[in-house]
């Protein structure tokens, strides 16, 4: 998601009337690569990028496509092979071992299916979106474009925003099960009766959203690291505490009676090095769904709330203990608080991952799954 807002942000200042752009999109993975689907690059026509498709190796090529298709105004599909062992393939001799589909599309600023268009409404969404991209045609149709992107809201909207009415429940059927799996996938549908079109559907999920509970100097790396992932962060603290530079870096500072507003992409953690106000903090995420509590300091500290906990009647269902995570962060050695935050982070970025935080020396699977 940080790299969607950077090219919405840099897309708005684009003065149309006098400069051109074109969007490239990852579209189709086969092996390995860098980037996976969903990557882009926003290419202006002075030559500057924003974003990436790969790890800098194609980025070259790429421009020189974006170039060209703004000139002749004419989306294209563009593949790399870096397994080829052709010595004239962009992209031999990188290993990769992959095959790589990239979309770039030259940006109509009056055409309301323009990619970067439809992305900006998924900016401050705390739900998945999906995106449907044309990425095939086999002739050219009326209705629909190479390189167009319709969004999905609602079924009723769909049906309203995408003009081919002979696919559409199968489209929107491929749609559901996506937002069910959380899985972008390309699909080819045949439109009357002849026509190929390739479509595909993307899930976006909105990025991380943090609640820091705490006031102490060890907030701020935790703060920047989780904006540099380009998570919300949200400080609950005495605001008249911290010093102006928070209020810059943080989405939110709230006093600390404030109740979080959570959803299925939110996570705590409660660094205030106080007993009592880690326990009232503890006591407060419990009663909401959020699916990941991050306690700092020793088990014993954790043990000693569960006890009292127990004490007073709040025994801890097997459930809400798997929601808390303490002490929190992986085992890296962390000492200094910034080695603290980037475990803490790796942790966060675990769980909803679905991730089991080896090494990937050690994994038997791809990096990525198929």
């Amino acid at each position: 998601m940080k790299e969607i807002k950077q090219i919405v942000e840099a897309y708005q200042k684009i003065d149309f009337s006098k400069n051109r752009a074109a969007l490239a999109t990852v579209v189709r993975v086969e092996g390995s690569s860098y980037r996976r689907t969903g990557a882009r690059m926003l290419v202006m026509e002075s030559g500057e990028w924003i974003g990436g498709i790969s790890g800098g190796c194609l980025e070259g090529d790429a421009l020189k496509k974006a170039r060209l298709a703004m000139l002749q105004n004419k989306a294209t599909l563009v593949t790399y092979d870096t397994s080829d062992d052709d010595p004239y393939q962009i992209g031999v001799g990188l290993g990769c071992n992959g095959i790589i589909d990239v979309l770039v599309t030259p940006l109509d600023p009056k055409n309301e299916h323009n990619a970067v268009r439809q992305i900006s409404h998924c900016l401050n969404h705390r739900s998945p979106d999906v995106l449907v991209t044309v990425t095939g045609l086999s002739r050219a149709h009326d209705a629909i474009a190479l390189g167009e992107v319709f969004r999905f809201d609602t079924p009723a909207h769909f049906a309203e925003v995408f003009p081919l009415d002979e696919i559409q429940g199968q489209v929107s059927d491929e749609i559901i099960t996506v937002l069910h799996t959380l899985k972008s996938v390309s699909q080819t549908y045949i439109i009357n009766g002849e026509t190929k079109i390739s479509l595909f559907i993307e899930v976006i999920p909105p990025p991380v959203q943090l609640y820091v509970f705490g006031s102490n100097y060890d907030v701020y790396p935790m703060v920047r690291l989780a904006k540099e992932l380009g998570w919300r962060v949200v400080v609950v603290c005495n605001p008249a505490k911290m010093h102006p530079s928070l209020f810059t870096m943080a989405d939110a500072v709230v006093p600390k009676d404030y109740i979080p507003e959570v959803d299925p992409y939110t996570a705590a953690i409660s660094m205030c090095h106080d007993y009592e106000t880690d326990y009232r903090n503890l006591l407060t995420l419990l009663r909401t769904d959020i699916r990941y509590i991050g306690l700092l300091g020793p088990k014993k500290r954790t043990m000693k709330m569960y006890t009292r906990m127990e004490e007073e009647g709040m025994a801890l269902a097997e459930a809400d203990e798997n929601r808390i995570y303490s002490p929190v962060g992986l085992d890296i050695g962390a000492n200094t608080p910034e080695e603290i935050a980037l475990a803490i982070c790796a942790e966060i970025r675990t769980n909803f991952s679905g991730r089991d935080a080896g090494k990937l020396k050690f994994r038997k699977k791809p990096i990525y799954d198929a």
